[in-house]
């Protein structure tokens, strides 16, 4: 008489710089029967380790690692391995955020507020293979399927930050655009130094290559 395998569990692993939060969720998958946690991760750079070398089945995601994105490493795990989902937890529920997300390749979008079950439900659907969206914001993904996803260039950028590397693009200096968006030259500088490090560029000339090889600074 055969015997039945035990199905494999669904393996998770946990991507977020706050060390409380990453606890307390390793702890909650601890507790979920057919999911385990295979590591953590603090930053993009060992999200990318992590993923390369356990191959889960989703990665739950913070959008703010730092210096750097998790929108940016969503982008970057889904091109390397297709095959792992990623469940966005986060505790930014502005739309940026949540389309930027969603076009860099997340399967689904959770508030840090969720509850335990939520989140367990989260992990199973979009491992496997489905579409989960917390109830605060599912009515605005709705709108964004129904328009369309078009392609935005650096879709890790806000709208603020790519629309002042478009004015950079076009080789315009940090006063000149201040003036133009009505900010102050430090707050231009500011989020320019933010659009260097997400776009992964070391000075502003580099930046105004990239943003013209993607469609940026035309008047």
């Amino acid at each position: 008489m055969s015997r039945e395998q035990p199905e494999r569990p669904i393996r998770v692993a946990v991507v977020d710089d706050h060390p409380v939060f990453r606890l307390g969720m390793t702890a909650l998958l601890g507790t979920l029967i057919g999911i385990e946690c295979v590591g953590e991760a603090v930053d993009v750079d060992s999200a990318l380790d992590l993923v390369a070398g356990h191959l889960p089945d989703v990665v739950l995601m913070d959008l703010h690692l730092g210096d750097r994105s998790g929108v940016e490493a969503t982008r970057l795990i889904r091109a390397r391995h297709p095959e792992v989902a990623v469940l966005v937890v986060t505790m930014f529920d502005d739309d940026d955020s949540l389309f930027g997300a969603l076009r860099a390749g997340a399967s689904g979008y959770l508030l840090k507020g969720a509850a335990p079950q939520q989140v367990e439900r989260g992990v199973r659907a979009v491992a496997n293979g489905e579409l989960l969206l917390g109830p605060e914001i599912g009515a605005r993904a709705v709108g964004f399927f129904v328009r369309g996803a078009d392609p935005v260039p650096f879709p890790q950028l806000t709208d603020r930050e790519r629309e002042i590397l478009d004015h950079v693009a076009q080789g315009l200096d940090n006063a000149t655009i201040a003036h133009r968006l009505a900010l102050s030259p430090k707050t231009v500088r500011n989020h320019l130094s933010n659009i260097l490090v997400k776009i992964g560029v070391g000075d502003r000339a580099q930046a105004i290559v990239r943003a013209r090889e993607h469609g940026l600074g035309r008047r």
